[in-house]
Order: C-alpha cells, then sequence, then structure tokens
C-alpha cells in the first residue's frame, strides 16, 4: 500500500504536517508495511508560508516593516533556497488594525515592497506570495514606492501613502526602481477574480469591509480607474482588484503570475511528481463544509489526484451536510475524526486532534485491507 498525503493545517490545532504525520500513523496501524509520503498543503492564505517552510526545509525571517497606516510591525517571511515565501497579511493585514482604525483611503501596502527589498538584498530571485486578507485599497502604490517607483504628482512632489491620493497622480518614474527586480520571478497566490475598478473591483466588494462608506467606495474606485490610466496595463484582468488593487501592481509592474492559492503550493511541492505513484491519496482540513468545494485545499488536491485516477479519501475535525458536495468534486468518501461529545479546548488540543486522526484513518484503512481479501 502507497498512501500520499496532503493534509492542510487544522487551525488552532494541528499544522499541515503533523496532520500528516498522525495520518501515516494511522495507516501503518492497518498497513505496517506501507509506504506514506507526507506532502504539505495550503491554499495561498494563512499558514502557506509555515507550512512550505516546514515542509520544504526552508527557514523562517523576520524584519521590522511599515504596517498598513503607518506604525512599524514586525514581519516574517519564509526561505527556501532562492525562493521567498510571503503573505502580504504580514505587513498589510487587515488584522493588524482595529475595526475602528480602518480606513482604506490613507492605509498603504509600502510594507509589502519593504519585505519584497529585504529578500532580495538576501539573494531571493523567486517569490511565492499570497494576497488575501488586506487592510488596503491603494492598487499596491506603496509596495511600488518601498521598491524604488516614484509615484509623482503634477508639481512633481511624491505621493504620500493611501488609496485616496491616487486621484492626484500625474507620472510614475521607474528609473530608480530595485535593479534585482528585472531578475525577479512573482507568482501569486491569488483565488479571486475581481477586476481593479467597477462594480466588480477592489472598492467596490471589498472596500466596505476595509471600512469604506458608500462614498468612500466612489471616491476609491474613481481613484483607482485614474492610478490605472496613468500606469497603463489591463486594470479588466482577472485578479487585479484582488488585494485592494495589489494583483494590479504585481501584473502591470513586476510581470507576477496570479493563480489559485492551492494550485501554486501543489506546484512548488511537486505534488503531481508523487502522485503518480500512490495507490490512495488523502487530504483534509479543519472543517469539510461547502466552502470546501469553492477550491479549497483539499478540492485542489483532489482535482490533481483524479487526473492520475486515484482514490481520494479526507478527514477533518468537523463535517457539515453541505460537504456532501464534495462527493462530486473528487473526494471519494469523507470523514470527521470525532469519537465522542468533547468540549472545543478538547477537539483543538493538538495530543488529541492527532490521536483521533489517527485512529479514525486506522478504522478506514482497515476498511481498504478488508476490500483487498
Amino acid at each position: 500500500m502507497k498512501v500520499l498525503i496532503a493534509m492542510d493545517s487544522m487551525k488552532g490545532s494541528l499544522s499541515s504536517l503533523e496532520a500528516g504525520a498522525s495520518v501515516a500513523d494511522g495507516v501503518r496501524r492497518a498497513f505496517p508495511d506501507a509506504s506514506c509520503i507526507v506532502r504539505p498543503l495550503a491554499d495561498g492564505g494563512e499558514g502557506t508560508v509555515e507550512a512550505l517552510v516546514e515542509g520544504l526545509s526552508g527557514q523562517m525571517r523576520s524584519l521590522e516593516v511599515t504596517g498598513p497606516k503607518g506604525a512599524k510591525v514586525v514581519a516574517k517571511y519564509g526561505v527556501v533556497g532562492e525562493t521567498a515565501i510571503m503573505e502580504m497579511a504580514q505587513a498589510s493585514g487587515i488584522t493588524l488594525l482595529e475595526r475602528s482604525e480602518l480606513d482604506p483611503r490613507v492605509t498603504t501596502t509600502y510594507g509589502v515592497g519593504e519585505m519584497i527589498r529585504n529578500a532580495l538584498a538576501s539573494g531571493c530571485r523567486r517569490f511565492i506570495i499570497g494576497i488575501g486578507g488586506s487592510a488596503t485599497n491603494d492598487a499596491g502604490a506603496g509596495m511600488l514606492q518601498a521598491l524604488g517607483y516614484k509615484l509623482l504628482d503634477s508639481s512633481g512632489d511624491e505621493l504620500p501613502f493611501g488609496g485616496a491620493t491616487l486621484s492626484k497622480i500625474a507620472s510614475i518614474d521607474s528609473s530608480c526602481a530595485i535593479k534585482e527586480l528585472s531578475d525577479a520571478v512573482f507568482k501569486i497566490a491569488c483565488d479571486v477574480t475581481n477586476p481593479l475598478c467597477g462594480d466588480n473591483g477592489a472598492s467596490a466588494v471589498y472596500g466596505p469591509q476595509k471600512g469604506a462608506s458608500e462614498e468612500v467606495v466612489k471616491e476609491l474606485d474613481a481613484s483607482l480607474l485614474h492610478f490605472a490610466n496613468v500606469a497603463g496595463g489591463d486594470y479588466n484582468a482577472p485578479g487585479a482588484g484582488a488585494a485592494g488593487g495589489l494583483g494590479f501592481a504585481f501584473l502591470r509592474f513586476l510581470g507576477g503570475e496570479l493563480k489559485r492559492g492551492v494550485e501554486l503550493v501543489l506546484e512548488e511541492t511537486s505534488f503531481d511528481s508523487y502522485v503518480s505513484q500512490v495507490d490512495v491519496v488523502v487530504t483534509g482540513e479543519g472543517r469539510l463544509d461547502a466552502q470546501t468545494a469553492m477550491g479549497k485545499a483539499p478540492c485542489g488536491v483532489a482535482e490533481r489526484a483524479k487526473r492520475y485516477s486515484k482514490k481520494v479519501i479526507a478527514f477533518a475535525g468537523s463535517v457539515t451536510r453541505e460537504a456532501n458536495i464534495l462527493n462530486s468534486k473528487g473526494i471519494d468518501a469523507f470523514f470527521p475524526i470525532l469519537r465522542s461529545v468533547v468540549t472545543l479546548d478538547e477537539a483543538l488540543d493538538k495530543l488529541n486532534a492527532a490521536e483521533n486522526l489517527a485512529a479514525t484513518t486506522e478504522q478506514v484503512f482497515r476498511c481498504l485491507k478488508l476490500m483487498e481479501r
């Protein structure tokens, strides 16, 4: 029995590789001679850096950067060889601010640029960057400024931070941009397809959750449209509106490639080279529900596995009724791991979760063993 295990993290409990190790333990209880391959898994959002750094034997780095409203924050990113793995939310995330502090007119992605600049200076030339969870709506202008681009008004003065000031931009000077950028490759984990502007754009769809009123949404949308007209590029490109327009900056100025987060992670972890060799694929996450079917990590694994006609089993801390849709998305069978009524704290306890996952896996694979007889 050869088993490929790619578990997403069970947030608040087990990391991706910890969950994978528990599944492998359960498989071997049923099949002592089983060959288990455990690979890291994430969907480009929270936890992606840790999963890839741990799974690919990288290192974590931290530095002080400019936060979304100018105050300094400590941001972390991972390095695997010449590849830097980042989450923009570390520098410009919505969770870095209290709700009363949210104001997309002034928040900036400058700190994201500082993270990239730091990685470039240390020799990194490949970048994997997740761009979910932003507090910003500046079309990546702050990031560009940190990377040496000059965003100038009609008087030749540098624009201050924030999406609202983009209405005053007159020109963009790239002559002072960091020279190492020309050798850099950017792969962006982006699961949204919104354009930069318009009714489905960054400001209209995501502005309200970042503190924008109806009037502010209109102001920001007009500012982003003006910025795009000055910058050139396709502001209707799918994903250009991601992270308050950060997707646009990556596409237009840094040659970035926007991809589904899980697809990017599976490519970086060479998933296909392993799946072709195995009999069964195991995946899962903390909760399987209808949202899982909307492109989250377990469905991404199942989609890839089915290209090779592999059986796919999934485990989760909890499962909703709506999860039945997953059977039509490539997951042949799924199972909750809780075996008794417990409190949430007990369910999330690392040792309890690991044993529950291993024990449930064991019983499922014992069923597979019966079928082999």
